[in-house]
């Protein structure tokens, strides 16, 4: 697996665009964010459909078609330093299909920061565009407004990314061992959902997969992590860093799960690294070269997230 075009950090009075590729955005909170961000000296601006509800799809922010015209025309804008999610939810999967690659890709590299349900745009910015990317707070994101750890990291990432090489994580390991790959991963739902599909990857070998999910039960995560397997997609996999998994059942009868079905693989997997839907979520980002040390706990980036 190759490693990715790496974005440039932003500099003071960068523009972030945010848009809502998923659900429906709580204004306040919204309002909260673009405070934080122009605490930042970033000059944040909402995509003109960040607002909507879909008249029948509650789930939705809006009609497929107006969410992927924000996100295409925020990532065209020449004027733009940085695309933004407002939050996650569902409906990024439903935007892919939509959008002129070829145009954004003209458009050259740019800092696209989401989790959850942008992990369906992550991978679709890896394969369609060749391009690194922030697997990061929301702006809507209840944790982004309330957490300063998740604050902090984020703004770190962005304006010092050499300060935050290194995660270390706050569990064991489930199996030990130092593995070197290409960092990429996201919400395990969206990558098992996504398979097979012209904007993810056929695989993650040479990869150290980050993964992390919310609200599945332990057989859900089985399921997914055993399509996975079955599919042929973990093969080759360097070594697994494993996130948060709030709301996913108590860990003592999530992690037995996770054990077997990953323990297999034959390569260092490590748990409790502090990305995903967890207090004070970190920053990881994707498509790039790091060494994973399961035994000392931790993710260590070959080079900044950001030139």
């Amino acid at each position: 697996m190759k490693e990715l075009v790496r974005p440039v950090r932003p500099a003071p009075g960068a523009r972030v665009a945010v848009v809502a590729p998923s659900g429906p955005v709580v204004e306040e909170r919204l309002q909260a964010g673009l405070d934080l961000l122009r605490g930042w000296d970033l000059d944040p601006v909402v995509a003109p459909h960040v607002l909507d509800r879909h008249r029948s799809l509650p789930h939705l922010a809006g009609a497929d078609a107006d969410r992927a015209a924000d996100l295409q025309s925020a990532w065209c804008d020449p004027t733009v330093d940085v695309v933004l999610c407002a939050r996650g939810g569902y409906g990024a999967q439903r935007l892919v299909d939509l959008l002129d690659w070829d145009a954004m890709r003209a458009a050259g590299p740019k800092v696209f920061i989401g989790f959850s349900d942008s992990t369906a745009l992550h991978e679709a910015f890896a394969v369609r565009l060749g391009l690194a990317t922030l697997y990061g707070p929301v702006a809507a994101g209840i944790d982004f407004v309330k957490n300063a750890r998740a604050q902090e990291h984020l703004r770190a990432t962005l304006f010092a990314p050499e300060t935050v090489r290194t995660l270390r994580s706050g569990g064991v390991p489930l199996a030990p061992g130092r593995a070197r790959g290409v960092t990429l991963g996201g919400c395990l739902t969206l990558l098992a959902t996504g398979y097979g599909t012209p904007h993810s990857r056929a695989g993650a070998r040479g990869g150290l997969l980050l993964l992390e999910d919310v609200g599945e039960p332990p057989y859900s995560v089985d399921r997914a992590l055993t399509q996975l397997l079955r599919t042929g997609w973990l093969d080759g996999v360097a070594g697994v860093a494993l996130g948060s998994w709030h709301r996913c059942g108590p860990y003592e009868e999530l992690r037995p799960v996770l054990a077997d079905r990953l323990g297999g693989l034959g390569v260092p997997v490590v748990e409790e690294l502090g990305f995903g839907h967890c207090e004070g979520a970190l920053t990881v980002p994707f498509g790039v070269g790091a060494v994973l040390d399961a035994d000392e706990g931790t993710l260590t980036l070959d080079a900044p997230a950001l030139r």
